[in-house]
């Protein structure tokens, strides 16, 4: 079992496991698995890492699923590659322990887990994305983290918002590349998994 990064140690744990830089606070409770919208944004602007919310070195860490490699960005900000094994080893999503997406919207009724009547709360919003409800109660994704330089690290603007980043391009050398969990691919993901492999080592 990964100990608590040494980065990590003066962030607030809950449950015991340490509570993610970006992930949403609400009335001083964490919602695992929700993203502080702002924080999030500030992460990727200012190259911070999403678990320590300390300043990326030279190199970091992307997960990305094949549905990002379609997107060409990973969606979430990067980690330190000192902070990716706790991750991987206590996120659901990455540890294999979440069979399924959620089959009801993960902000049902609140991303704390609790009602909130309070109309001047920051709580995002109770509707699921289409992408989300594309995925709910759909089998979890394959999971790899993907290690670039820093120095190559290029944020891919959303179409209709170009001051807003969708995430962190993929079209940069990859210098390594840990799967970190596993699941069976439909043949046309499987398809642009291989196209992409292969060119990124150069055959």
């Amino acid at each position: 079992m990964h100990s608590i990064p040494q980065r990590c140690t003066r962030r607030p744990l809950s449950g015991g496991l340490v509570v993610p830089w970006v992930a949403l606070i609400h009335d001083g409770h964490a919602a695992f698995g929700a993203l502080d919208a702002d924080r999030a944004l500030t992460a990727f602007r200012r190259r911070l890492c999403q678990i320590c919310g300390q300043r990326l070195d030279e190199r970091c860490f992307l997960t990305v699923r094949p549905a990002d490699v379609a997107q060409g960005c990973s969606p979430e900000p990067a980690i330190h590659p000192e902070c990716l094994p706790y991750t991987a080893e206590h996120c659901p999503m990455l540890n294999g322990t979440a069979t399924h997406y959620r089959r009801s919207p993960v902000l049902a009724s609140h991303p704390a887990g609790r009602p909130c009547t309070d109309p001047s709360c920051p709580c995002p919003s109770r509707t699921p994305d289409a992408g989300h409800t594309a995925r709910s109660g759909s089998p979890a994704e394959r999971y790899e983290a993907w290690m670039i330089h820093t120095h190559r690290y290029r944020l891919v603007p959303l179409p209709d918002r170009p001051e807003t980043p969708s995430g962190i391009s993929l079209h940069v050398p990859i210098l390594r590349k840990r799967v970190l969990r596993t699941a069976p691919l439909a043949p046309d993901l499987q398809h642009l998994m291989d196209l992409w492999n292969a060119l990124m080592n150069g055959s």
